[in-house]
């Protein structure tokens, strides 16, 4: 349904009128100037033809043609060409024709219709001006030129107390940065500054953004964003519940299920807080954040107390680094560890303050570890000083691999192969196909080379000389199967993508205890 605008205008100054006490006298329509005065009864018998420099006056109101109708018993009239109203010291509106109602103080103006207000410039082929709520109207299609910023759209009412516009449909906003497209906005000519009511995208140079609700400063370049927001560019998305971004400083906030996505290095960061600075090439988000590395097959779900990200000029990833608390979960590979770093260009993954991760039956630990990822997949891992792996033989025996040094290779995702290099030992439990065991292998070299399937060690070849025992379970005290070093962490393993918000308050306790099952 179409609203009449015109009616509503005239509605409203009925309502005026009214209001208006019975002692005081109706404003007049005053002739102040004509070249000619002419009467034909044709036209009506209280109409007459002003010709020549044509001068109307109404109130402190001034308006100006070459030609006009005027009937002022109706309190009336009608004019034609370079049709100019002063409203005031600021507001001037002119056209090709007007419509003048001296009762409702309503004009309605055809043809190369324009409005001058301070700073802004209102054209359109349509305008109804109501001089007692100091509106005015368009509903055909109008265009507002204020300093650098363009408007365009179908409907637009503008309050020249506040200078304020109303536009609905097909809106459009231009300047020097970007443009904005919007279904209903609201501008003030005064702040400069745009308010969005409706489906809005904002187009700059390098971005896309979206909301439904938010304002935009473009005198500061601030912008506030409400309602499903977005900002994308190349390679990246963000979403939140609200965006506020500077760009002047390129500082940007985020509040509430905060989302980045970067689709050039398949990372996805989640949180419900979150921080940017374009200038220095870094981002944040914290707050139950996780970081998630996906692809067709599988996805690692990473989480830690805050997440950082940097990112080079052209805003394309550079660096991941999770703080504290970090805990993560892939179907193949799972882990923990203090922090992390992630690092796009050589797709290398660095565990820092005692690392622990776990890959099928493999427990394994160093001081720090590094994580080799090529096709998204686990290539290799290198762990630094003090390496050990261990997996469970039994209810409460462990095949267990030491050295100061590891490399660890992977097919398909499965441990395949680990090189140990520096100090190497081997407490291997050597069982028949049936499982019946045959005795306990100990082993020390300074290098070796273990092959593993499924799970299971099926070759251990040693580098250089090696010292190396078998002995019968029976002859071994529980401290000779334990290497120097070894702790059984499995309680504190990620079971799934959920578990990896569990912190570590495991009590000392209860990783006894486990370990005595």
């Amino acid at each position: 349904m179409r609203i009449n605008f015109r009616l509503i205008f005239i509605l409203f100054g009925i309502i005026l009128i009214l209001k208006t006490t019975e002692a005081q006298q109706k404003s007049r329509v005053n002739i102040e100037h004509a070249d000619a005065l002419r009467y034909n009864d044709k036209l009506g018998k209280d109409v007459q033809r002003l010709i020549g420099k044509v001068v109307i006056r109404q109130d402190s109101t001034l308006f100006y043609c070459d030609s006009a109708y005027i009937n002022e018993a109706n309190n009336s009239f009608e004019a034609f060409s370079n049709v100019h109203i002063k409203v005031n010291d600021t507001v001037d509106v002119y056209g090709s024709r007007l419509l003048y109602d001296g009762n409702s103080k309503i004009a309605e103006l055809f043809d190369n219709v324009k409005l001058v207000d301070k700073n802004t410039i209102l054209t359109t082929d349509h305008l109804i001006y109501n001089r007692n709520t100091k509106t005015a109207l368009y509903d055909i299609g109008g265009k507002i030129v204020n300093k650098d910023n363009i408007l365009i759209s179908k409907q637009g009412l503008y309050f020249t107390p506040t200078r304020t516009f109303h536009f609905r449909k097909d809106v459009v906003l231009t300047n020097p940065d970007q443009e904005t497209y919007s279904d209903t906005l609201i501008y003030n000519t005064n702040t400069e500054t745009a308010y969005f009511l409706g489906p809005t995208v904002i187009r700059g140079k390098e971005s896309i953004i979206y909301c439904e609700d938010g304002w935009y400063d473009t005198k500061n370049d601030l912008s506030k964003l409400n309602k499903r927001p977005s900002i994308t560019n190349a390679n990246q998305t963000i979403t939140a519940d609200s965006l506020h971004y500077d760009n002047n400083t390129m500082f940007g906030k985020a509040m509430g299920h905060v989302r980045i996505i970067d689709t050039l290095h398949k990372v996805i960061l989640t949180g419900k807080k979150g921080e940017l600075w374009d200038k220095k090439g870094m981002s944040y988000v914290t707050d139950s954040a996780v970081a998630i590395t996906y692809d067709d097959k599988d996805s690692l779900f990473i989480h830690s107390d805050t997440m950082w990200l940097n990112f080079d000029k052209d805003r394309k990833a550079k660096m991941m680094r999770a703080y504290y608390g970090v805990r993560f979960y892939r179907k193949m590979l799972q882990g923990k560890c203090d922090s992390l770093s992630y690092n796009m260009a050589d797709s290398i993954i660095r565990l820092y303050g005692e690392p622990v991760l776990w890959s099928q039956k493999n427990q394994l630990t160093s001081d720090s570890i590094a994580i080799a990822i090529s096709g998204n997949r686990v290539d290799s891992l290198m762990m630094y000083n003090s390496a050990f792996i261990v997996s469970r033989d039994s209810t409460n025996t462990y095949n267990q691999i030491r050295g100061k040094n590891m490399v660890a290779y992977f097919t398909k995702n499965e441990l395949s192969s680990i090189n140990v290099s520096g100090n190497s030992q081997t407490i291997y439990y050597v069982r028949e196909e049936d499982g019946y065991l045959i005795g306990v292998d100990i082993a020390e070299s300074s290098s070796m080379k273990i092959r593993i399937k499924n799970s299971e060690i099926q070759t251990i070849s040693y580098q250089s000389s090696v010292n190396e025992d078998m002995f019968p379970e029976s002859e071994l005290k529980d401290e000779d199967t334990r290497l120097k070093g070894f702790s059984w962490q499995s309680i504190l393993r990620p079971k799934s993508k959920y578990d990896i918000f569990l912190r570590d308050t495991i009590s000392q306790q209860e990783n006894i205890s486990e370990l005595k099952q």
